[in-house]
């Protein structure tokens, strides 16, 4: 049995010098062994857990207090959605890092999770990198949301800003950074990056259309977040297509 850790606050792993300790929630145990497969030969992560079901996972994430928690959406007993509740939301005095992902890329379900605590929102054919960088990110305090997922975010986010006054069947987007005057200017290469992120691209992807190395990226976003005073890079993105940053078709 593993000897529980102190979750603490984003990012204790990494000042204790050790691995993220991660748990894994999804019903079909061919998933649970890749996920545990690919994350477990990472130098910096470690699997602590597995679950099959929701209660299971909130059970066991509440007893070993990993540093991120994986959850699948459609789970037997209690879906993951509510397990993101019980585990990261509002009313939770401690919250955990949670990272919802999922095979179904359904609007309701990436609104649900974000507004019930998830950090982060990724779809299963994102791909095992990614799926490494949305745990180191939650385990930083930080965010990531499936590039897909993000543009068509966006498409919510301005249409809800042309049509307030219309009935909305369906949960909001998630709120966009402010659109005010900026204290700080962006410099020309933080709105290169912007843009890109603006149309879904992910920081490799980012960094191979500018030519500069993968952390000159996270430097670029770490100092667009502070000056936009966003979140995560889906405000990023919401303020430069609120702002005429972004082209759809480019």
């Amino acid at each position: 049995m593993t000897t529980p850790v102190p979750h603490g606050e984003p990012g204790a792993a990494a000042r204790r010098g050790a691995p993220i300790r991660v748990l894994i929630a999804d019903d079909q145990d061919m998933i649970r062994t890749g996920f545990r497969f690919f994350l477990d030969a990472q130098p910096d992560i470690t699997v602590v857990a597995e679950a099959r079901d929701g209660e299971e996972a909130v059970a066991l994430a509440r007893r070993e207090r990993p540093d991120v928690c994986l959850l699948d959406i459609r789970m037997p007993k209690l879906d993951g959605l509510e397990a993101t509740r019980l585990l990261a939301g509002p009313d939770v005095a401690d919250p955990m890092r949670v990272v919802v992902v999922t095979t179904f890329d359904l609007d309701e379900y990436v609104y649900g999770a974000l507004r019930g605590g998830a950090c982060g929102f990724l779809l299963k054919d994102s791909g095992p990198t990614l799926l490494a960088e949305a745990v180191r990110a939650a385990a930083a305090g930080d965010s990531l949301v499936s590039p897909s997922v993000t543009v068509r975010l966006l498409k919510h986010v301005t249409a809800a800003t042309a049509a307030d006054t219309a009935p909305r069947p369906k949960p909001r987007a998630p709120s966009p950074a402010p659109s005010a005057p900026l204290r700080e200017p962006l410099t020309e290469r933080e709105l290169d990056v912007v843009r890109l992120v603006a149309l879904g691209r992910t920081n490799a992807e980012i960094a191979a259309e500018l030519y500069v190395s993968l952390s000159t990226v996270k430097t670029h976003l770490s100092s667009v977040q502070l000056k936009l005073a966003a979140r995560n890079r889906v405000e990023i993105a919401a303020w430069a297509w609120q702002n005429g940053h972004a082209r759809a078709g480019a």
